[in-house]
């Protein structure tokens, strides 16, 4: 609290004690400036004898954290005020002022202090988590230069590349880069809703406007303020929706479901898909004219198996991401399974290293990782069989991965149901009391053809 007349310190000073601050008070430019180390707020008379509330601003606003300053004044004016906002002043309040407005008015400041030390806190934790998409291979390189440079625009995204390249991460980190740092980050799944629950959670819904809509509710878009909306497994987006979508991105307006009316809104949109666009336009599946909307910039993440010098890198800092929250500094590879690591394709990408190394980390016994840690498949070895033993229980051999094995299992009833249906999608799909759209996003998901319409056939 800075202020020349000792009777308004002492008041403001015991009117914030009240509300559990802590409270320096000041007379003067001098030891304000003196005496910012630490403080999250300065509230600071305009005129101070021959010095001025703005000395003190500009001193604030030098700090490496500054903290927020209101500037109070009993002359006020508006080039003043004009002065005092250009110069990074949070607000200021004229003489006299009412007790519960100078309260609202440090609440809000202070909490925007506090949303700025929390973005600061993840952003230091989420750069270093981008060695997960960044490694020393030219084209990661690449990448991350590219996010440099379009974090500050406020262009369409389009981020596309093989499930588990990190698609999310590279997203959350143009937002991070960004002017919308403050502002939420809203990751959504196209793919994982039927079409009419998925424009209501996009684009809102009025109350009544179907079973169920008990209350008025504003689509993420909506929701998301002026930070970023990441629409995940575009390519999976039913056609309708598409049509809508493009609307909406060319006008920059909603319209909820069962509402006559458009609502604004300002979130940064970035796609992402593990599909190839193009060749989805070119089956009919994708609109051509969104496409065109959505890829304004483009950034392809490559696969692992294309910069496999980033493998070793990758599994080290897994590694000691784990160790720290495992408690065991000590944890470390040794050179025969970066090795193995490093001649493994990885068809599950980063996602599919991250896990392998906290499998290996959770249940090696000694702090040095052997070969022995890693699946049979990475050491050149087969998957152990699932036996049963007498109870018919099944019996897990050493080094069994559930998620491989799940995943073979999906795999393989894919492919029976595709069969039995004879290459019929939309039949194969009830066999497995699938969707259409749920069948198709796991046909993407393990690699196998899907360029036929829905009643085609394909080969299994």
């Amino acid at each position: 609290m800075v202020d020349d007349e000792l009777s308004m310190r002492e008041y403001l000073e015991l009117l914030l004690h009240r509300d559990g601050y802590a409270v320096t008070s000041v007379p003067g430019v001098k030891p304000a400036c003196e005496s910012l180390e630490g403080v999250d707020l300065v509230i600071c008379d305009m005129k101070l004898g021959t010095g001025s509330g703005l000395d003190v601003l500009r001193a604030a606003r030098s700090r490496p954290e500054p903290p927020e300053v209101v500037l109070i004044t009993a002359y006020g004016s508006p080039a003043a005020a004009v002065e005092a906002m250009r110069e990074g002043a949070y607000d200021y309040i004229c003489k006299p002022f009412d007790n519960e407005e100078l309260r609202l008015l440090v609440q809000k400041a202070l909490e925007k202090r506090l949303l700025r030390q929390e973005n600061s806190g993840l952003r230091a934790r989420l750069l270093p988590g981008l060695g997960v998409a960044v490694g020393q291979s030219s084209r990661m390189q690449a990448v991350w230069a590219l996010v440099e440079k379009v974090a500050p625009s406020r262009s369409t995204v389009l981020v596309t590349g093989e499930s588990g390249t990190g698609k999310e991460l590279v997203a959350r980190a143009i937002h991070m880069r960004g002017s919308r740092a403050s502002q939420p980050f809203l990751p959504f799944n196209c793919a994982a809703l039927n079409e009419g629950t998925l424009e209501s959670e996009l684009f809102g819904h009025m109350k009544g406007s179907f079973t169920g809509a008990t209350h008025e509710r504003a689509g993420l878009l909506v929701s998301a303020g002026e930070g970023t909306v990441m629409l995940d497994e575009v390519g999976e987006m039913p056609p309708a929706t598409q049509v809508k979508l493009l609307r909406v991105l060319q006008e920059r307006k909603v319209k909820p479901v069962g509402s006559a009316a458009e609502v604004p809104f300002k979130a940064r949109v970035i796609a992402a898909t593990n599909r190839r666009l193009e060749a989805e336009v070119k089956a009919g599946r994708f609109r051509e004219d969104l496409f065109y909307r959505l890829n304004v910039i483009t950034l392809e993440l490559p696969p692992l198996r294309e910069r496999a010098g980033d493998i070793s890198l990758l599994a080290s800092y897994f590694l000691s991401r784990l160790a720290e929250e495992l408690g065991r500094p000590a944890l470390r590879f040794a050179p025969e399974t970066l090795a193995l690591l490093e001649r493994y394709s990885f068809p599950g990408n980063v996602r599919q290293l991250q896990n392998m190394v906290e499998r290996a980390a959770t249940l090696s016994d000694t702090d040095l990782l052997g070969p022995a840690t890693l699946p049979p498949a990475v050491r050149g070895e087969a998957e152990p069989a699932v036996t049963a033993n007498d109870g018919g229980e099944p019996r897990l051999g050493a080094g069994f991965n559930l998620e491989r094995h799940l995943d073979d299992s999906e795999r393989r009833y894919l492919l029976v149901a595709l069969k039995q249906a004879g290459g019929v999608k939309t039949r194969a799909a009830e066999l497995l009391g699938l969707s259409f759209r749920s069948f198709r996003y796991r046909l993407a998901k393990h690699g196998l053809t899907d360029d036929l319409e829905p009643g085609g056939s394909a080969e299994a």
